[in-house]
């Protein structure tokens, strides 16, 4: 089915896009423009936080229409499904262990450093999966017959 695999490539797309510009840009200007660190941080974990559950939202819709573009089959023995896994399990990661411990302020340079290595490690891997997926061409469709004016 030519949709499902047009729309989770879409959910891809939208997660890659979602995740590249809040670490590349968004969260970068939070610190040069927030009157203070303190608050640009308390900003950016909630901006982190929201994107962590779009990330989950996308993960789900991501394997749903995998699912049906190419069965069960699509879901556990592909590839695309490992870096899926990795991610969320990043994502989960981030939020339930890197996250309280960064806003607790215990050992901040060493939980920001696993929390950013943990976000490189999501972007990795969707951009392998989006670069991935797009390397393959979608099923072409049959073209309608153009219809005679009556």
């Amino acid at each position: 089915m030519a949709w499902s695999e047009t729309l989770s490539r879409l959910i891809l797309a939208l997660w890659w896009g979602s995740l590249t510009s809040l670490g590349a840009w968004v969260v970068p200007q939070l610190f040069v423009h927030a009157p203070t660190p303190a608050l640009a941080g308390g900003l950016a974990a909630h901006l982190f936080s929201t994107q962590n559950a779009v990330g989950l939202v996308a993960a789900v819709l991501f394997s749903g229409f995998q699912f049906f573009s190419g069965g069960l089959n699509a879901l556990l023995w592909r590839w695309q499904w490992a870096l899926v896994l990795a991610v969320v399990l990043a994502i989960e990661l981030s939020e339930f262990l890197v996250f309280p411990l960064i806003m607790a302020r215990e050992n901040l340079k060493l939980w920001h450093s696993v929390g950013s290595g943990l976000f490189l490690l999501e972007w990795l891997c969707l951009t392998r999966l989006l670069w991935q997926k797009n390397a393959t061409p979608l099923e072409p469709t049959e073209p309608t017959e153009p219809t005679e004016p009556t």
